[in-house]
């Protein structure tokens, strides 16, 4: 498929303000003088709310303060082999084991579980609502040629909803531009696109929970085993990056691993709703 220009530049400008955010953070934190690790995470802890509510908890029993680059899984990882990060927090299991397997990580700690869902307008052209086979969900959205908005931006939602396609023994990369738009962007943003264009889109649940401009979007389909959506931490190899703060970085990790820490996230909730089931103990 031929990317167009203007998406390539695009993405590199993004890709580009995220560094300069990232070192002015950076910057910012060493002027103050204050401990501090930067931790490439993925965009769903952040949009959900998640680190807003945990971070304060370790910083309190800590000291330490956490400054957090929330992007796609795919970047993130790209930060992180180039040792731009300390700590790395993500969702997707295969390029994980990848990125500890080259040397870059030290190890891979389950943390945590969600799902994934599906969510469309509410007339359901469709007729996806009620659905928990996931399969058949794709496969009815693209033989009906219904509109869908997709990241499209390599991030660990991205990764699993083109597995998800593949169960669908369909492959809507074809007729990107059509009524497959791929945003480029994040999961915000992509719900965004789809409510403004009644389309359907695979988002993580904590994300939606957390997203309030729905229009009238509604969740159609959930419950398919396969659409679990595991995420776990790891430590950036200082044998790669000599200046990881490894210690710092594995507190932190000790922390989000501990009694306090999985119960931090397991007692986070949007609108009485659990987002994330604790899977460390």
């Amino acid at each position: 498929m031929i990317v167009p220009l203007h998406r390539t530049l695009i993405g590199a400008v993004r890709r580009f303000a995220v560094l300069l955010a990232l070192m002015a953070g950076l910057s910012a934190t060493a002027e103050a003088g204050a401990p501090f690790i930067t931790v490439a995470s993925t965009t769903s802890t952040d949009n959900s709310g998640l680190l807003d509510e945990i971070l304060p908890k370790f910083r309190a029993a800590s000291g330490a303060d956490v400054r957090v680059v929330a992007v796609g899984t795919g970047q993130a990882i790209r930060l992180a082999r180039s040792g731009d990060a300390d700590v790395l927090m993500v969702h997707d299991r295969e390029s994980e084991e990848r990125f500890v397997a080259d040397g870059f990580g030290v190890e891979r700690h389950a943390l945590m579980h969600n799902d994934f869902i599906i969510v469309g307008p509410k007339d359901d052209p469709a007729n996806l609502r009620g659905m928990n086979n996931v399969g058949n969900a794709l496969a009815a959205v693209a033989d009906r040629e219904q509109p869908f908005a997709s990241r499209g931006d390599d991030s660990g939602t991205h990764k699993a909803e083109l597995r998800m396609w593949e169960l669908a023994e369909r492959d809507p990369r074809t007729s990107s531009g059509k009524w497959y738009r791929e945003t480029g962007s994040g999961m915000g943003a992509t719900l965004n696109t789809a409510a403004a264009m009644g389309a359907y889109a695979f988002v993580d649940r904590g994300t939606w929970l957390a997203f309030k401009n729905r229009v009238d979007l509604e969740l159609l389909v959930t419950g398919d085993p396969r659409l679990q959506n595991p995420y776990s931490v790891i430590l950036v190899n200082p044998e790669q990056h000599p200046h990881v703060k490894a210690k710092e970085g594995q507190a932190f990790i000790d922390w989000l691993l501990s009694k306090a820490g999985q119960a931090a996230i397991g007692d986070f909730r949007v609108n009485g709703e659990v987002l994330f089931i604790p899977d460390a103990l």
